[in-house]
C-alpha cells in the first residue's frame, strides 16, 4: 500500500508543477513603452477609489502624475469614499497646483451598493463625455511613468475593450509572506487562465487593481451600477463587457506596477477572506479547495517520512516507495522555494508551505462562514 500512495503523491506532484509551468506564460507581459505623441494620445481619465488610505494615496497619486503621457490628454480622479483619516488632505496636498488632479467626494452610500463599485460609478459620471477611455485602479498601486502609454498601445493595438494587468506584489510582513504566495499559486493550480483568456470563453480574469476600459464598453454594460451588489465587481463587470463580443484581456504588469495589499494580518485575513469565496467558485468548491490543499501539502511532509519510518524498520517495499514520495516532496518544497526566490524574500518560507496552506484554509473557512451569515465586512462596512 505504502509504493502505490507514494506512486500517487508522485504524479499528483508532477501533473501541479507541469500545470504550473503551463499557467507561467499564461499572461503576456506588458513591456515599457515609448512616450506617446500628442497627436496619437487618447484622452484618459485614471480614477483611483479611496477609502481611509492616508499612508497610500500620497505615493499613488504622485506616480500618475508623473507619468509620461501627454499633460492635456490626462486627468486623475482621486474619489474619497467617506474617508476618516487624512487622505484627503494628502491628496490635496500632492495633487496642488496640477490641473489634471480632481478631488470628488461621494454622497453617502446608497443602500444596495458595495463602496467600491459607488465610488468608481460617482468618478465615471464626472468624467467628461469625450474621454474614450477610463484607468480604474487601486490606492495601494505604485506606478512606473510608462504605465499609462503603455497599456493604452497595448489596448488600441490589441483591439481590447477591457485590459487588466496583474502588478508586481511588495511583501513585508509575516504575514504577507506567509500567505500571498501560496494564495497565487493556488489560483494558479486552480484556474486554468488560458481557457478562461479564450475569446470564445464566457469567463473572463481581471483584478480590480487596474483596469483600462473603453468608455463605449462601459457604457454598453451599465457601468458599475449593473455589480453594484458585487464583492468581486472587477470580474463581474470584466465577464459582462466579454459577454457582450468585446475583448478581455489581463497581462502581466509586473515591470509597470507595483502593490502592497496588505500590512500584516489586521488587513489580510479580512481582505482575502472578503473576495475568497467569489474568487473560487462558491461555498463548496472553496472548502473543497481548501481541504485538498491541506491534504496534500501535509502529504509533502508524512508520506516519505512514513516511507522513512518503514523503510528503516527493515521494510523493502518501503525503502522502494521512499524514492518517489522523496523526489515528489523534494520537488514540491523546491516549488515554493523558487516561489520565495521570485518575491524576494527569505528562503525558508519556501519551506514552511504547509502551515501557510493551512492558515489558508482557515481563512477560507471564514469567507464562506461570511457567506453563510450573508454578511461582509471590510473597511468598516458590512455589506449583505
Amino acid at each position: 500500500m505504502d509504493l502505490i500512495v507514494s506512486l500517487i503523491w508522485f504524479a499528483v506532484v508532477l501533473w501541479l508543477i507541469l500545470r504550473a509551468f503551463g499557467q507561467r506564460n499564461a499572461l503576456a507581459r506588458l513591456t515599457p513603452a515609448a512616450a506617446v505623441a500628442v497627436a496619437q494620445a487618447p484622452q484618459v481619465a485614471i480614477i483611483v477609489p479611496a477609502r481611509d488610505e492616508e499612508s497610500n494615496i500620497g505615493p499613488c497619486l504622485a506616480s500618475l502624475l508623473g507619468q509620461q503621457y501627454p499633460a492635456g490628454q490626462l486627468a486623475v480622479y482621486v474619489v474619497d469614499d467617506d474617508s476618516t483619516d487624512g487622505t484627503v488632505q494628502v491628496a490635496r496636498s500632492v495633487g496642488a497646483g496640477d490641473a489634471r488632479f480632481k478631488l470628488l467626494r461621494t454622497p453617502p452610500l446608497p443602500p444596495g451598493w458595495t463602496g467600491k463599485a459607488h465610488a468608481c460609478w460617482v468618478a465615471a459620471k464626472a468624467v467628461p463625455a469625450g474621454v474614450d477611455w477610463l484607468c480604474f485602479l487601486d490606492a495601494d498601486m505604485r506606478a512606473r511613468p510608462q504605465l499609462i502609454a503603455s497599456a493604452i498601445g497595448a489596448a488600441i493595438t490589441g483591439d481590447i475593450a477591457l485590459l487588466s494587468l496583474a502588478p508586481r506584489h511588495e511583501l513585508h510582513s509575516v504575514a504577507e509572506r506567509l500567505i500571498l504566495p501560496c494564495g497565487l499559486y493556488l489560483l494558479g493550480f486552480s484556474q486554468d487562465l488560458l481557457r478562461l483568456q479564450a475569446p470564445d470563453s464566457g469567463e473572463a480574469v481581471a483584478t480590480g487593481q487596474f483596469m483600462l476600459l473603453r468608455r463605449d464598453a462601459y457604457d454598453v454594460v451599465g457601468g458599475f451600477a449593473a455589480v453594484r451588489r458585487e464583492i468581486c465587481e472587477d470580474v463581474e463587470l470584466a465577464r459582462m463587457i466579454k459577454r457582450r463580443g468585446h475583448r478581455v484581456l489581463m497581462q502581466d504588469g509586473s515591470e509597470l506596477l507595483s502593490t502592497r495589499m496588505y500590512t500584516g494580518w489586521e488587513t489580510l485575513w479580512p481582505g482575502i477572506a472578503k473576495n475568497l469565496t467569489d474568487m473560487l467558485g462558491g461555498p463548496v468548491r472553496t472548502m473543497t479547495t481548501a481541504a485538498i490543499a491541506v491534504v496534500l501539502v501535509w502529504a509533502a511532509v508524512l508520506v516519505p517520512l512514513l516511507d522513512a519510518v518503514g523503510c528503516a524498520s527493515g521494510s523493502s517495499r518501503a525503502c522502494i516507495a521512499l524514492v518517489p514520495a522523496a523526489l515528489a516532496s523534494a520537488a514540491a518544497f523546491g516549488l515554493h522555494i523558487a516561489g520565495a526566490a521570485h518575491f524576494g524574500i527569505p528562503l525558508w518560507y519556501g519551506l514552511v508551505f504547509p502551515v501557510a496552506y493551512t492558515t489558508g484554509a482557515l481563512i477560507a473557512l471564514d469567507s464562506v462562514r461570511w457567506r453563510i451569515m450573508r454578511r461582509v465586512r471590510w473597511k468598516g462596512r458590512v455589506y449583505s
